[in-house]
């Protein structure tokens, strides 16, 4: 399967609109969303949190078979855990729009921690071997379905950790080697949450968060979109306009 992949927005409601006539161009079968919809420098505007989450809406409307992967920044709002650029303001809006993304789509089982599709799995940050080790039952481990299904229930307290796929780091593992992720080698990491230059493929991680910026606004990546294949993981590049 072609899956187009919408990284980190931080409050980029157009991100949605170029994904919107990504799709309409038949590119890719369908999207995964890393979310991160919230926060970013010095944006504390009320009208811009709506104006992100609306476009999320819109887009999960216009293609309600779209998957959606929580990320650190909007379940910080729902555990009331601040996470940096947390705007306290806006936490009812953010839990409100959140609850509205997910009656949006055809089952609240599109938005979790966790979704896989063919040999491909994505998520906001990462899984290690370690994680799913020390917290996922033994008998969750054998496959790798239930060891989802185990993580995508897991509340605050064990994702609210360095650890967790809504945390973790592979690109920071050392040698960045694939034998620390979990079934590394014989499934694709698709994440967002660290920041880099251009999409990238490396240790048995597809890095996509091309959008985020520096502090004064400057972009720090390409602002490329990702298509990938699911079972060939061969993927392109897609500008913005």
């Amino acid at each position: 399967m072609r899956v187009l992949v919408i990284p980190d927005c931080h409050l980029k409601p157009w991100m949605f609109e170029d994904a919107t006539a990504i799709m309409n161009s038949e590119k890719a079968d369908n999207t995964v969303c890393l979310m991160d919809i919230p926060d970013d420098f010095g944006k504390d505007d009320p009208d811009l949190y709506e104006k992100a989450y609306d476009a999320a809406i819109r887009f999960a409307d216009r293609f309600p078979q779209s998957l959606w992967c929580y990320g650190n920044h909007d379940l910080s709002y729902v555990w009331n855990k601040p996470e940096t650029g947390f705007n306290p303001t806006v936490r009812i809006l953010v839990r409100k729009k959140l609850e509205e993304l997910k009656r949006t789509l055809s089952s609240p089982s599109q938005i979790a921690y966790i979704h896989k599709i063919d040999k491909t799995l994505f998520m906001h940050g990462g899984l290690s071997d370690f994680f799913v080790h020390r917290w996922v039952t033994q008998s969750g481990q054998k496959a790798i379905g239930k060891a989802i299904k185990e993580i995508n229930k897991m509340g605050g307290g064990l994702m609210w950790d360095s650890a967790s796929p809504i945390w973790y780091r592979p690109q920071f593992a050392p040698d960045n080697d694939a034998s620390r992720l979990f079934r590394g080698g014989k499934y694709l990491q698709v994440v967002g949450h660290t920041p880099v230059k251009d999409v990238i493929l490396e240790g048995g991680v597809l890095s996509c968060d091309t959008f985020s910026t520096y502090r004064d606004g400057t972009p720090y990546g390409s602002m490329a979109f990702c298509i990938v294949d699911t079972d060939t993981w061969q993927f392109e590049t897609v500008p913005t306009k």
